[in-house]
């Protein structure tokens, strides 16, 4: 059975651009890789492209890119994909040439935006390696890929059945809380091949005013967390969540708006799942300590 390696680029449609801009190199510290008039690249390692950004009112999430290793488990997966009634396309040229990928493949999720499969990333040449302005170590990437997202699901179940059934990422862990009375957050949270906690995560939220909830970026020392706290504070920044521990994943992190209005985690020290050890387990809290809420999350 092919098996997706890891979220290997995220697609964003942003009303401001130039926001961004500033945004993503001064608060998150990623690098531009290309920037017009209607559309921007972000870079967070040796790739092209982590994310891309195209000029859009909806201000939300339009495509997860998941990375295979191989173009035979590219296509053994898309095959597999089709035989569970699911309308998949190829990508055409121009949008492989946008996308810095070989070959790749595109479907629908239930929740209004697109997962593509795609192999053979661009790797930048060794005089445009990434620098980042403000990070004091560098993004966690490589084999776990970019970070995780956590779209609303709509519909719950069949949100759950297309992500285990037809995508076939594995079940890390749930976590159940009532955060707010008669307010429950039910999330299940997904891992690819690689071990990456997880690079996906959803609760059913009907009535959310965006799919995308957050995007996570982990970095590989503390101090990243601390002071890209501190940038985020005197930037003035609005924060969601305050400095504090997922129980499920270990990660310390904190959570703030993007210009999108949709929120960012940057976090440090996440389990990478070996998979003939790990225990799913069904978690009472979202956050063992800190993370204290401020209405935005």
């Amino acid at each position: 059975m092919a098996e997706i390696s890891s979220l290997g680029y995220v697609g964003l449609g942003v009303s401001d651009l130039d926001a961004w801009e500033s945004f993503a190199t001064e608060i998150l510290g990623m690098q531009i890789g290309h920037r017009d008039s209607t559309s921007m690249t972000l870079r967070m390692d040796e790739y092209l492209q982590r994310f891309f950004l195209e000029q859009s009112d909806k201000d939300d999430i339009i495509v997860a890119g998941w990375e295979f290793q191989t173009e035979k488990e590219l296509e053994e997966f898309v095959s597999e994909v089709k035989d569970q009634g699911v309308t998949v396309r190829e990508l055409s040229g121009s949008e492989l040439r946008k996308r810095h990928v070989e070959k790749a493949y595109s479907c629908e999720d239930p929740n209004g935006f697109a997962h593509e499969f795609f192999f053979g990333h661009g790797v930048a040449r060794l005089e445009d390696r990434f620098r980042s302005k403000v990070l004091k170590s560098h993004f966690v990437t490589g084999d776990l890929g970019v970070g995780h997202i956590l779209p609303f699901a709509r519909n719950g179940a069949e949100t759950l059945d297309f992500y285990k059934n037809i995508l076939k990422f594995r079940v890390s862990d749930y976590i159940r809380e009532e955060v707010a009375p008669g307010m429950l957050v039910d999330a299940t949270f997904f891992h690819t091949k690689t071990g990456r906690h997880h690079s996906i995560a959803t609760a059913e939220v009907p009535h959310a005013p965006k799919v995308l909830n957050h995007f996570m970026l982990e970095v590989a020392e503390i101090d990243d967390v601390g002071m890209a706290y501190d940038r985020v504070s005197r930037a003035g920044i609005p924060v969601a969540l305050e400095l504090g521990h997922h129980p499920n994943d270990k990660m310390f992190s904190f959570y703030a708006q993007t210009p999108s209005g949709f929120n960012f985690e940057l976090g440090w020290g996440g389990v990478v799942i070996k998979e003939d050890e790990w225990e799913v387990k069904s978690y009472s809290q979202m956050s063992d300590w800190g993370h204290r809420r401020n209405n935005l999350a």
